[in-house]
């Protein structure tokens, strides 16, 4: 898909301006130059997903076709912005050509290059039964400050569900021990059937919509201020790396659903009340659903410890890490001993007690 490029040269030096994160604002990397990022005037919308599904498909023809204007190098990528490999500029796609659907909102990196490195500096330094070496790894081998594809969904749903209250109750019981006897209280349930209908407004339900990374480790970066998310902007992504989407809005709401579902089940429980519940069945319907597509900051990147690469993402507006770390045999080792010694000793103390 060839798409238009777009570029917003600096007013100092006529070089390729680029989104300075925490600033709102456009900086050049050469003289310095700072301008706002342009204001679209527009507010983030939903997107009904009766009518995406309404619409006719067309196969997906690939990724950008990048023409750069400062060299004219011509290049192809999976991305919605980069830099030109050859000679840097930073170059946005036309996200309102071709045939994905265009983001809808894009949260701007609040954690700058500087913020990321601190970061994980944190991060290695409270790794426990890490090797004592990964405290001195202070910046990724390769860090990437990326935009992420995710979608939002919003739904109606009403579900009615069958399961089992319990309420619990004392018994006494006897019992005999070293030739006594005792009584003791002891904790039983009574089970009655139950069934009911609940019903939840879902708002911004977030899920990934890129394979690239794995999707637990996404997971595990949030909550995102998703109330912070500007209407997309070519400028709020220039200078950083863009992914587009890999996983539909059709994939995205399956994994929505079955985050709704563990909220469902929740109201469920509430629903039956008493002192546990079970539920054995649900049955939701969803109604006006709607969707978009936000793109999320994740300074992306990869640092080397012992001869092997180790994969970490940071959050690029709190800075949460998460990623891959080494182990310590030996620290582990060590915790085993002392795990065992103090179970020894504390057995030898019910022991000397009891005699």
């Amino acid at each position: 898909m060839t798409s238009p490029t777009t570029t917003r040269p600096c007013g100092g030096c006529g070089a390729s301006v680029e989104y300075a994160p925490g600033t709102g604002a456009l900086r050049c990397p050469y003289c310095g130059h700072q301008e706002a990022v342009a204001a679209s005037g527009r507010e983030v919308r939903e997107h009904s997903y009766d009518a995406f599904l309404a619409k006719p498909r067309t196969p997906s023809s690939g990724g950008h076709r990048f023409s750069c204007p400062g060299c004219g190098a011509r290049t192809e990528s999976d991305a919605i912005s980069t830099s030109c490999q050859f000679c840097g500029i930073a170059l946005v796609a036309d996200t309102g050509s071709g045939d994905q659907i265009a983001p809808e909102a894009v949260l701007p990196f609040a954690l700058d290059r500087k913020g990321a490195r601190k970061a994980l500096r944190a991060w290695t330094r409270s790794r426990w039964f890490a090797p004592n070496r990964l405290k001195k790894v202070t910046e990724a081998e390769s860090m990437k400050s990326t935009y992420l594809p995710h979608w939002t969904f919003d739904a109606g749903t009403v579900s009615d569900y069958t399961g089992r209250r319990g309420e619990h109750y004392w018994v006494t019981q006897t019992y005999t021990s070293n030739g006594e006897t005792r009584t003791r209280r002891v904790r039983k349930t009574r089970w009655y059937p139950a069934s009911g209908r609940v019903a939840r407004h879902f708002d911004d339900v977030l899920v990934a919509a890129t394979g690239h990374v794995p999707r637990e480790r996404l997971d595990a970066l949030e909550p995102w201020p998703l109330d912070r998310a500007k209407p997309y902007e070519p400028g709020y992504v220039s200078g950083h790396h863009s992914l587009r989407y890999d996983t539909g809005p059709e994939g995205g709401l399956e994994q929505a659903k079955a985050k709704m579902a563990e909220v469902v089940a929740a109201d469920c429980r509430r629903d039956i009340g008493g002192d546990v519940q079970q539920v054995n069945s649900v049955d939701t319907s969803y109604s006006a659903v709607t969707f978009k597509l936000v793109l999320l900051p994740v300074w992306v990147g990869c640092y080397l410890f012992g001869g092997r690469s180790y994969q970490v993402l940071i959050n690029g507006d709190n800075g949460e890490v998460q990623g891959d770390r080494p182990y310590s045999a030996v620290k582990i080792a060590l915790a085993v001993l002392v795990a065992a010694a103090l179970v020894a000793a504390l057995g030898w103390l019910y022991l000397a007690h009891r005699g």
